[in-house]
């Protein structure tokens, strides 16, 4: 959860508002704050090592999206983390949105996208 929490708030610039214990869950949850004031949630289940909702199990999750105002300088601060990138910087088309994809500690698939100016 620590590894979680300071990837997302050092790297992403998310601000930590707090966490909370579910003792009936043995877990941990945590939120985060985006600078436009969306909230994430991020769950460690401490021993859970199955889903116990089944129909979970094939569930499909692809990716979290973020918004960078300098894609360059957030890579290369990957960089320098040992973050890993999945996919270099690239423009889906001329003169669009530059688009990037890294892991966090958990191997969650993140895009990264910067939008023209």
């Amino acid at each position: 959860m620590e590894k979680s929490i300071k990837f997302y708030t050092e790297l992403l610039g998310m601000e930590f508002v707090r966490s909370k214990e579910i003792p009936q869950r043995n877990a941990e949850i945590a939120f985060l704050r985006s600078d436009n004031g969306n909230l994430l949630e991020i769950s460690w289940y401490k021993d859970q090592k199955d889903f116990e909702v089944p129909e979970y199990e094939n569930t499909v999750f692809d990716h979290l999206a973020f918004s960078v105002e300098d894609m360059d300088s957030v890579i290369e601060e990957c960089r320098k983390r040992g973050v890993t990138i999945t996919d270099e910087p690239f423009y889906l088309q001329p003169g669009g949105s530059k688009l990037a994809f890294i892991e966090d500690p958990d191997g969650t698939l993140i895009e990264l996208l910067e939008r023209p100016k």
